[in-house]
């Protein structure tokens, strides 16, 4: 009598392996559509009915999603998330045809090499003062707000620790070769008048709210701020894709020193620029308090 196996049948080397549909023109077509829609960072999905399909075919669809994701990996994108708060956020990569370097944008917003580095600093300073907390950053509620006074009134007062931290160090000429550049930056920065005048009250754009108001509106056309008010030189309040890019930024060796510097309190989720100590001569900007949620 025949032994019986109890071992399962094995498939023939011929059996077909399960199907996968073919991606058709018409996907690769909806693929660059819903990238091309988070190349348009002030786009809202809820205010556009085929970005917002889009979405909730990305979500439920992986084969699309993995499409959708070659598609900008392509395009030289890197997709930091995809939802109905931030659409597609998407960053362009450092060799990527969309990518907006600093260098590139400072050298457009001033021909003197000073002032290039000044644009970087409201930079980096907009971004300390918007999320001045780590959890900041993690809390996808969290919006943070910010005035074009208060931050310069923020990066003067930073300025002056830096001052007083090289005086006890005897480098009040030259910064100290293993120091980030806040070091050496602070000596333009305190140097600069802080509004300039013109004969009609303008604030002068080299001037160092000049500056940051420069780098507020370029974060404002790019998406990433929404302007609220004209107080206090102009207040701004964050948006999900600026949330996602300073996460990116926040381990950088010049955002964690600024933010060292303790000039933000962040006990309890209220960020404001500290009170000088008394005999200080600092004079804050009016209405320099920085009002977060």
């Amino acid at each position: 009598m025949t032994e019986q196996t109890t071992e399962p049948l094995r498939e023939s080397a011929g059996t077909p392996a399960p199907h996968t549909p073919a991606v058709t023109p018409a996907d690769a077509a909806d693929a660059a559509r819903l990238v091309s829609f988070g190349l348009q960072p002030r786009l809202q999905p809820a205010r556009d009915a085929e970005y917002g399909e889009l979405l909730r075919r990305y979500r439920e669809d992986p084969p699309f999603a993995r499409l959708a994701d070659a598609v900008a990996t392509g395009l030289g994108l890197i997709v930091l998330e995809v939802s109905d708060r931030a659409g597609m956020a998407v960053t362009a990569d450092e060799d990527s045809v969309f990518a907006v370097r600093m260098g590139d944008y400072a050298r457009r917003a001033a021909t003197d090499s000073a002032d290039r580095f000044l644009h970087g600093l409201a930079h980096l300073a907009l971004a300390a003062m918007a999320f001045p907390r780590p959890e900041d950053l993690a809390d996808d509620g969290y919006i943070g707000r910010v005035t074009v006074n208060g931050v310069d009134a923020f990066v003067r007062h930073a300025c002056r620790k830096l001052e007083e931290r090289a005086e006890e160090q005897g480098d009040n000429t030259d910064p100290v070769s293993d120091a980030p550049g806040l070091e050496a930056a602070w000596r333009v920065w305190a140097r600069r008048s802080s509004t300039g005048a013109t004969k009609d009250a303008r604030r002068l754009a080299g001037s160092t709210t000049g500056i940051v108001g420069k780098a507020a509106a370029f974060l404002t056309e790019s998406g990433f701020l929404q302007r609220t008010g004209d107080e206090a030189g102009g207040t701004y309040r964050t948006t999900a894709r600026y949330q996602l890019q300073v996460r990116d930024l926040a381990g950088g060796a010049a955002m964690s020193e600024l933010l060292g510097l303790g000039i933000v309190p962040v006990s309890d989720g209220t960020a404001t620029l500290l009170p000088p100590d008394e005999g200080d001569d600092l004079d804050l900007v009016a209405d320099a308090g920085l009002p977060f949620s």
